[in-house]
């Protein structure tokens, strides 16, 4: 069985107040050749479909089109909800769509109830994790410590496990959380998904399944050789202009996870850092590749240029993001810098301030506790909506 692992297509999102609906179309679309020309059997998409719990309609009907061209070449499609989607919108039509061989998985409960598709060698169960919000699904669980995301992908493998020895087969878990030894702590496109920072998911907690097929992080990275993240299929910051952009193609042979290779898929329109003054951008002819390109230029002048956007986009029509670093600056950094205060947790934040306003006596334990519920709370407010 051959199945295309991708994730993070954030239908609907914008880089830098500039649509992605075009260049992102043109990728799924290079997505779905390579889907019928590697004859692949299944696609699964673990998770961020949309980029917002309330997509607009043409970003619902960018997905009915993208959902239909994949099955009109022979696939099957299991796709999950991510922390950006809303189980309810993302699963409205699920009853429907799996009629015609696309499984939605955007409940909770239904992590250990899996798709299973047959192949010559049997069959290949695929259990899809919607999304874990702690602090919206402890009701659910009410005997189980479930605190962080550790907790609850923890939970659903042990459930997933113990059905799948009851089964027998081999499997493919899809997971939309952040793994340990992934990149993406500075992913300036990807928010936080749990409180107190970045709750890392042990890897071995995917042990005992074939293939592991993760969402969140929008770089591509292999954790061990049956986990992984696929990254997103369109660069979605500046931060991410470095990392290749495709999908994980994985074939399952009678014994298990048999290859897994790396399929590019193409980039609409390159992304380039450009450092120096606003004379050397605008002169230099080593950024001649570049004019095409979407473009961040950090000025290094130490006197801030009169209209440097506006001179930029002269020759990089698609300057996207100007940021001023003089090579000349006062060392000392003050406490509410926002550069500092970018590096911190909300959580920091709020201690740092209770500590300034008490003299420099910070939260205590209980306080810190009520921090962490506020802060899941809030985030998991917003990913429900």
């Amino acid at each position: 069985m051959k199945i295309l692992h991708t994730s993070d297509w954030h239908i609907g999102r914008t880089f830098h107040q500039h649509s992605t609906a075009e260049a992102l179309a043109s990728v799924l679309d290079a997505l779905v050749e390579a889907v019928r020309d590697h004859a692949v059997d299944v696609v699964v998409v673990a998770g961020d479909v949309f980029d917002s719990s309330t997509p607009s309609a043409a970003a619902v009907e960018e997905l009915d089109r993208v959902l239909i061209a994949l099955r009109r070449t022979g696939a099957a499609v299991v796709v999950t909800s991510g922390n950006h989607d809303s189980p309810a919108r993302l699963g409205a039509k699920a009853a429907f769509a799996r009629e015609s061989g696309v499984h939605v998985v955007t409940r909770p409960e239904d992590h250990a109830t899996p798709v299973t598709l047959e192949d010559e060698h049997g069959s290949v169960h695929f259990y899809g994790i919607a999304y874990l919000e702690p602090a919206l699904i402890r009701h659910v669980w009410p005997d189980q410590r479930l605190a962080h995301q550790a907790d609850a992908i923890g939970f659903a493998l042990d459930n997933i496990r113990a059905d799948l020895a009851e089964r027998g087969g081999r499997s493919v878990v899809l997971a939309h959380t952040f793994v340990s030894g992934a990149e993406g702590e500075s992913c300036e496109s990807e928010r936080g998904i749990t409180a107190g920072g970045l709750d890392r998911v042990p890897v071995p907690t995917f042990d005992g399944v074939t293939y592991a097929a993760l969402g969140h992080i929008h770089g591509r990275h292999t954790l061990a050789p049956h986990v992984r993240y696929s990254g997103a299929p369109l660069h979605l910051s500046f931060s991410e202009q470095d990392k290749p952009r495709g999908a994980w193609l994985v074939t399952l042979d009678a014994a298990g996870l048999g290859a897994v290779d790396w399929l590019d898929l193409p980039v609409p329109r390159p992304l380039a850092t450009l450092t120096g003054t606003l004379d050397e951008l605008l002169t230099d002819a080593a950024h001649a590749a570049h004019e095409s390109s979407w473009v961040r230029a950090i000025l290094t002048d130490d006197a801030r240029p009169d209209d440097p956007m506006r001179r930029l986009q002269r020759r990089f029509p698609h300057c996207a993001l100007l940021e001023f670093r003089p090579s000349r600056v006062d060392d000392s950094v003050a406490p509410t810098d926002p550069r500092r205060l970018a590096t911190l947790t909300d959580q920091q934040v709020m201690a740092e301030f209770l500590s300034f306003v008490r003299g420099g006596e910070g939260p205590t334990e209980a306080e810190a506790a009520i921090l962490d519920d506020l802060v899941g709370h809030v985030a998991g407010t917003e990913a429900a909506r």
